[in-house]
């Protein structure tokens, strides 16, 4: 028997290089040996991926994109379809998971130098993860046909509008319609279940890749790969298979128990995962009393809302997110890694982090004048972490970095 596995083995490897990859990629690729906790959410970005996937197909084979039966067909696989709730409550919530886990993966980037050279490219392909990600939220924000569902694609599309001379045309070959419709709704189910899937899953291999070839970081930013043994294995490095894999495994049994306590006891989130408005069927004569995106939209909502013009607001929110994608080049610090940045790159990175978890709790709530001042102010604050960077990276005084990683 064992001589016939590996006589197919074999032959397939010749075929096709299975061992070769797993070899690159696993048991001889070397990764920093001081990992720590915030190393874990690469690996939980994937199995949540997995998760996405897994439901999404089964719920596909149930739901009904139209806009007379798409609420009732959710209705239906909340309560006739067996298990169907389950799967419901595990594709909302790992939507929400799906987020969590991705912002605190960019902030061990940001924290660490992940973004600095050799790792450019692993950084635009990470954030066109993250920008098809919001993409795909947003396409599926509208399939429940719900109240906050249609009223929010409502608002969000309505912006486009506000672009000059094209801004109507665009915002019309969008809705595929001169008001949201089933349209509509057809052509956001095939873009969130064929086409932005399909994007996705290529830029994560080209991630994992570029990963691959120019080795992972590490919370000291020390190139592992410039100090090796005789055998050219990375005096800092240990096999990802299997100390790295187990750990992970780990950390997936921890994301499991919280993952599993929200599904089964807190599915809604209390409104941050399943909206109360989106348990009404869609009306266009009927408008929410406020009206707001999911969680993961809202610093950006606030950024939006901040600004008195449209337009400028429109810019403003795309700029918000258009300033990360070249932070490798803004960052001009001699170190990468945040424990060896002066005291102006840990205040300003501190300031980041606040103004984007004020400006994301501001989104949720209804305007006033006070609430809009502090958007402005925590807009401002978003803003300057970039647009300052060039200087207090150069002016600040940095710690010196060793020659090899520490424990």
């Amino acid at each position: 028997m064992k001589q016939i596995v590996d006589s197919v083995m074999d032959w397939v490897e010749v075929r096709m290089p299975v061992a070769k990859l797993y070899d690159e990629h696993m048991a001889n690729y070397y990764a920093p040996k001081n990992f720590n906790f915030w190393y874990y959410f690469g690996s939980l970005a994937l199995f949540v991926l997995v998760n996405q996937l897994v439901t999404g197909i089964w719920l596909t084979m149930y739901y009904t994109p139209s806009g007379e039966e798409a609420f009732n067909s959710i209705e239906y696989i909340m309560r006739d379809v067996e298990y169907g709730w389950l799967l419901r409550y595990m594709h909302s919530t790992g939507a929400t998971a799906f987020f969590i886990v991705i912002y605190l993966h960019m902030f061990r980037g940001m924290m660490y130098g992940s973004y600095k050279s050799p790792r450019e490219l692993v950084w635009l392909f990470g954030m066109g993860i993250y920008g098809v990600l919001m993409g795909e939220a947003f396409f599926g924000y509208l399939l429940p046909w719900g109240q906050m569902s249609y009223w929010g694609a409502q608002v969000i599309l309505s912006l486009v509008g506000a672009v000059p001379i094209v801004g109507d045309d665009i915002s019309l070959w969008v809705r595929g319609d001169y008001v949201i419709s089933g349209v509509t709704l057809n052509r956001f189910f095939a873009l969130h279940v064929v086409a932005l899937p399909i994007v996705l899953l290529g830029l994560i291999v080209m991630h994992l890749f570029a990963l691959h070839e120019v080795g992972s970081s590490n919370p000291d930013g020390v190139e592992i790969k410039e100090k090796k043994d005789s055998e050219g294995i990375p005096l800092d490095g240990i096999p990802f298979h299997p100390y790295y894999t187990v750990k992970d495994i780990v950390g997936v049994v921890v994301f499991l128990v919280v993952f599993c306590a929200v599904i089964f006891f807190f599915p809604e989130g209390g409104g941050l995962i399943l909206e109360g408005p989106n348990f009404e069927p869609s009306s266009p004569l009927k408008t929410p009393e406020h009206i707001a995106p999911v969680w993961y939209f809202t610093p950006y909502y606030s950024v939006l809302r901040a600004v008195p013009n449209k337009l400028g607001g429109v810019i403003a929110m795309g700029g918000a997110i258009a300033f990360l994608f070249v932070l490798p080049w803004l960052d001009r610090s001699p170190v990468k890694s945040i424990r060896y940045k002066g005291w102006m790159s840990k205040v300003a990175l501190a300031s980041f982090v606040v103004s984007f978890f004020v400006l994301g709790y501001l989104g949720t709530q209804p305007t006033s004048e006070l609430k809009l001042l502090v958007a402005q102010v925590f807009t401002a604050i978003y803003f300057l972490f970039f647009i300052l960077m060039p200087f207090y990276t150069t002016m600040e005084t940095t710690k010196p970095v060793p020659e090899r990683v520490t424990e």
